[in-house]
């Protein structure tokens, strides 16, 4: 019995780690499609054109950093999340009014 214990624990928290890391880097991803995101709409004068989108994206994303750098990956997803789907809208209406 105390080997299967062992066993078990041991790929627990083999686990545990394989899951933890997954949300880190799909995090960091997602931030950088955000920015790319971001530099597009700022580069298609976003803030002059669509300012309330613009802000809302850019503020979002810099909420994400910081729940990133707190280890709280799952609220920092969610607020990536949000900041790509300003960006998103934003160049939407970017590219209607040209």
């Amino acid at each position: 019995m105390g080997k299967w214990a062992l066993r078990f624990f041991l790929v627990l928290c083999l686990l545990s780690f394989v899951l933890s890391g997954c949300g880190y880097f799909s995090t960091k991803k997602e931030i950088g499609n955000a920015e790319r995101l971001l530099s597009e709409l700022k580069a298609a004068e976003g803030a002059k054109l669509v300012p309330y989108e613009y802000c809302s994206a850019e503020a979002f994303l810099e909420v994400s950093k910081l729940e990133f750098a707190d280890h709280d990956y799952k609220a920092a997803k969610g607020f990536v999340e949000r900041s790509k789907s300003a960006a998103e809208a934003g160049l939407a209406e970017v590219k209607k009014r040209k």
